[in-house]
């Protein structure tokens, strides 16, 4: 599924199937929790191509609903242009909430 293809460079982001955590396609084909390791699109052929390494490697890994994602770089820092990607990149707002979920990892 395809959400907010707007910009010219873009990340794959999915959620990990066991515990729902956010995270990024990297260069090598796999999934990190780590936005600044993700691997950056920068025109629409390469997006294309990225997701669909992502799809693939969403089946082979129990990770769900890859889909691309505008980001803006600076440097070395990936930044989604979204809010909502930006909250997804960040982990979970509330710190008690947070702190109660690491129980579980």
């Amino acid at each position: 599924m395809a959400k907010n293809l707007t910009g010219s460079l873009q990340i794959v982001t999915a959620n990990r199937l066991r515990d729902g955590v956010v995270v990024f396609l990297t260069d090598t084909g796999e999934w990190t929790s780590s936005i600044a390791r993700a691997a950056v699109a920068r025109d629409a052929e390469s997006s294309t191509r990225l997701l669909a390494i992502g799809t693939v490697a969403a089946a082979e890994s129990r990770v769900v609903e890859p889909y691309l994602t505008a980001v803006t770089e600076d440097g070395d820092t990936i930044a989604p242009v979204s809010l909502r990607e930006r909250i997804r990149a960040q982990g979970l707002t509330f710190a008690a909430i947070s702190a109660d979920a690491t129980r579980y990892l």
